[in-house]
């Protein structure tokens, strides 16, 4: 949240600067706009003056003060004889009292959630305005009394200054719209109004002055002479380091004593705190956190006489547990650093918070506290990231230790901190920090100028070059035969390659400069999509043309997934891919069945009402081989060779295309005049048949024994899809046991088709279209009984095989069971249409063509119904 009021401090901003204006120039330096926040308060609320206060018992038992408030000339009350008067207005805050100064909005004011202020009558009096709380105006969570603007910050001299009627909406900035923008991760500086005044500079060139420097300079300076700490000690004793970095490299401590515990914080203060979207607690927790929105660095305040020498930074052990400041028990990881106190001599015993992320219950500043330990620390990216994360407690301090502080301002941080304190709380500063510096040097980047060519395209002076380099804070040195060695500030600890100095040379160039070049491509060989994208295109738009809706689905499934398909998860994790970081700690794998994520997007829909859904999706899944070679780790900057990308080839899953869909509800649904059928398993086989026929495919469907059906699927209502001789899907009806697992609707179908596997069978041939027949058809119907066991697809081959070349369609119409067939014989019936391309057929000609049929079915045991 940028306040430019607040910018102002750091840079020099034009008078008439607009929020507009402001986030335009940021957006060329790369900070995006989010938002500009208007106010949602409208006048008036003006000061008003509590000429007297009456209080009134009531039947409920609340006591309310019936008061008359001065509001100024301009909006106070006009009596029979033309003279001002102050308004009448109920207020039942327990701390109205006469002669107070407090906030009150007036007739046409609206509050935030559109609460308008209107007279009203209410306990037998007309009430004409309303007194504010903090909550009512949107400043804080405070709703337990009235605004009373004597506690409000104001100094003495602008409280006596203020008058009855001055405008509250401008005096506590109520009227003034805020900047959002959003952060890129790899820049954590411009969390801080050091830093996005630092951006500021950089896009208009207008004069930044670095608060660091001066704070540096006032800042106590150590020496090996001088005694540290003030009775402080510090041990930084970090035994299981993630990736080998310390946790916590820079541990600077001051101490500020005898410290006004009545202290309030300052008007100015708790607005701008308040504008940023923090609230405003005591003076200690505010001037902390003013002090990391104003430079960047977290910082945190503890009782100093509750702690219990030496403090120790350490890794948390098996078994412990804290209680944050949000009032939650945490059960600790060994992962976690922790700040820890030593009472009893124990060091190290007790924990006063997670490093970098939150504080726990014990040590805080509270109203007794009187003297305070600063702490300015420098920790570890990762290890903060990963505690709050794992805890789910992201903060405002971890936000920013996560993203890279400044790992060299420190005792600058704490200088401001310890002035605050000093002025506002009447603290004494102590003299004699303590600092427990192990952050290891930098090393300087060695950058040729020709670089910002070659990668950006940017044909820059080489003094324009270090100039902008010197500018974002580097330290440039060389030069003279084209060839840098840059030494990146404190608080870029993103700046580490030449690569990135190219692109902070863009940045600030501005990336309207960068030439565009489309670079040419020769055209060699295949134009276009390939075989297998056509392919995949006909499979969705098929799917779609059958009525099916396309979804995408996050590809990560964990132990439930398995178990909702009644498959063993320990199986099933054996030889699937496992993800390091998984963004949700209950799916940590990679699918191998697109089937597995579907059916949540189909439940979430279920849930959300729906109740005729039929979903498809195309997508990849993981094959992991147990068996496959490590896959090795290659180094950066470097093109690898061909054997290199053959051994990471190796080492990877196989990852084929899939398509899966699954139906629920009613196939046909057209209302209460029309037809209505539930899905069964034959709207599965109709999609798979349709797929296989748009891709010009040849396929089988294999029913299994019961025994042996796959244990997702419904024993008898389930089919594996076969292609060139090899198992390339299954379709059916899921499993009654996965329908109850789900929650989903009975007779519930799906299919999954391995569509790289299918793709593999087709011959991609061009389609050579036949001549129009000019000689009528012969049409006829067929029915033959058959023994069960013979397919309906066997006895299609056999009336194909013995039609050849004249039969034009074949199509089966009936199956038949029952009284007028034997025991263990079914009726099959074909509608068949035969053609001749070269004469006209008559009835010898068909008479042979069924005599020939007759023959093939006699091989499958089947006889023509007469």
């Amino acid at each position: 949240m940028v306040d430019i009021d607040w910018l102002s401090d750091h840079v020099e901003v034009p008078k008439d600067l607009t929020y507009e204006q402001l986030a335009k120039d940021l957006v060329r330096v790369g900070l995006e706009e989010e938002e500009i926040h208007r106010s949602q308060l409208t006048g008036p609320i003006v000061v008003g003056y509590v000429v007297d206060a009456t209080p009134e018992p009531q039947k409920n038992g609340k006591t309310i003060n019936w008061c008359h408030i001065d509001v100024g000339d301009e909006y106070n009350d006009v009596d029979e004889d033309g003279n001002k008067v102050p308004r009448g207005i109920i207020c039942g805050a327990p701390n109205m009292a006469a002669g107070e100064k407090v906030v009150v909005t007036l007739p046409g004011a609206v509050l935030p959630g559109d609460f308008r202020i209107e007279p009203r009558k209410t306990y037998g009096h007309i009430s004409e305005g309303m007194c504010a709380s903090e909550r009512e105006l949107g400043l804080g969570d405070s709703h337990d009394g009235i605004i009373l603007l004597k506690d409000y910050g104001f100094t003495e001299e602008e409280y006596e200054n203020l008058k009855p009627g001055d405008d509250l909406m401008h005096l506590l900035h109520l009227d003034e719209p805020i900047l959002e923008i959003n952060v890129t991760p790899d820049r954590g500086y411009a969390f801080s109004y050091r830093g996005v005044a630092r951006e500021y500079h950089n896009s208009t060139g207008a004069k930044f002055v670095d608060p660091v420097l001066a704070l540096q300079e006032k800042a106590p300076q150590l020496d090996a002479a001088q005694p540290a700490g003030d009775g402080v000690s510090v041990l930084i004793e970090d035994h299981n380091p993630i990736h080998g970095v310390p946790g916590c490299d820079r541990f600077y401590a001051r101490v500020v004593r005898d410290y006004d515990a009545a202290s309030s914080t300052p008007n100015w203060m708790r607005r701008r705190l308040t504008r940023a979207g923090m609230r405003s607690i005591s003076l200690p927790v505010d001037v902390t956190n003013y002090v990391m929105l104003d430079l960047g660095q977290p910082m945190h305040a503890y009782d100093l006489d509750k702690i219990a020498m030496p403090i120790v930074v350490r890794r948390a052990h098996e078994g412990e547990t804290l209680k944050t400041l949000d009032g939650k028990d945490h059960d600790l990881s060994v992962e976690d650093l922790l700040i820890t106190d030593s009472p009893n001599g124990e060091r190290g015993s007790r924990v006063l918070g997670i490093a970098g992320v939150m504080g726990g219950m014990y040590g805080e500043v509270t109203a007794e506290t009187k003297n305070i330990l600063l702490e300015a620390a420098h920790f570890d990216q990762v290890t903060v990231a990963r505690s709050a994360r794992r805890h789910k407690i992201p903060s405002e301090a971890s936000r920013r230790f996560e993203r890279g502080v400044d790992d060299a301002m420190q005792p600058a941080a704490a200088q401001m901190a310890a002035e605050l304190l000093a002025k506002y709380g009447s603290a004494t500063p102590s003299d004699e920090p303590l600092d427990v510096n192990n952050v290891a040097a930098r090393q300087p980047i060695l950058f040729k100028a020709s670089e910002v060519k070659r990668i950006a395209g940017l044909d820059l002076d080489i003094n324009i070059i270090s100039d902008i380099l010197t500018d974002i804070g580097c330290n440039v040195a060389g030069g003279g035969n084209g060839e840098f060695s840059v030494m990146a500030p404190t608080w870029r600890p993103d700046l580490n390659e030449p690569c990135d100095l190219v692109e902070e040379v863009a940045r600030i160039v501005g990336y309207d400069k960068i030439p565009v070049t489309v670079p040419a491509v020769p055209v060699e060989g295949h134009v276009g999509l390939t075989e297998d994208q056509l392919h995949q295109r006909q499979v969705a738009d098929e799917l779609a043309q059958y009525g099916m809706v396309e979804v995408l689905s996050y590809p990560f499934v964990g132990a439930q997934d398995y178990k909702n398909f009644l498959a063993d998860p320990e199986e099933i994790e054996r030889v699937s891919v496992e993800i390091v970081n998984p963004l949700a700690g209950d799916r940590p794998f990679l699918r191998r069945e697109i089937l597995h994520t579907l059916a949540q997007t189909v439940l979430r829909n279920i849930h959300r009402g729906l109740e005729n859904i039929q979903l498809y999706e195309l997508g990849h899944v993981y094959l992991w081989d147990p068996a496959a070679p490590a896959i090795p780790a290659l180094p950066g900057g470097v093109k690898p060779t061909d054997e290199q990308l053959a051994a990471l080839d190796a080492g990877l899953p196989q990852q084929p295309l899939h398509v899966a869909g699954m139906l629920t509800g009613n196939a046909i649904d057209d209302g209460w005049l029309g037809d209505r059928r539930a899905v069964d398993w034959s709207d599965a086989v109709e999609a798979v048949h349709r797929i296989a026929a748009r891709l010009g495919a040849t396929i089988a469907l294999e029913q299994p024994k019961a025994e042996d059906a796959p244990a997702a699927w419904h024993p008898g209502r389930v089919a594996y899809v076969t292609a060139g001789g090899k198992q390339v899907g299954v379709v059916g009806e899921l499993h009654p046991k996965v329908n109850e697992n789900l929650g989903l609707p009975a007779h519930s179908a799906a299919f999954e088709l391995d569509l790289t596997a299918l793709f593999s069978t087709l011959s991609n041939k061009p389609v050579q279209a036949k001549p129009i027949a000019t000689f009528p058809p012969v049409k006829q119907d067929l029915a033959f009984v058959v023994p069960v066991s013979v397919t309906a697809a066997q006895l299609k081959e056999a009336i194909e095989a013995g039609a050849g070349d004249d039969l034009e369609s074949i199509e089966l119409f009936d199956v038949y069971t029952g009284d007028q067939v034997e025991e263990g014989m079914k009726s099959l019936a074909y509608a068949v249409i035969f053609r001749s391309p070269v004469k006209t057929l008559d009835s010898a000609d068909s008479e042979e063509i069924r005599r020939r049929i007759v023959e093939q079915a006699a091989k499958l045991n089947a006889q023509l119904r007469a």
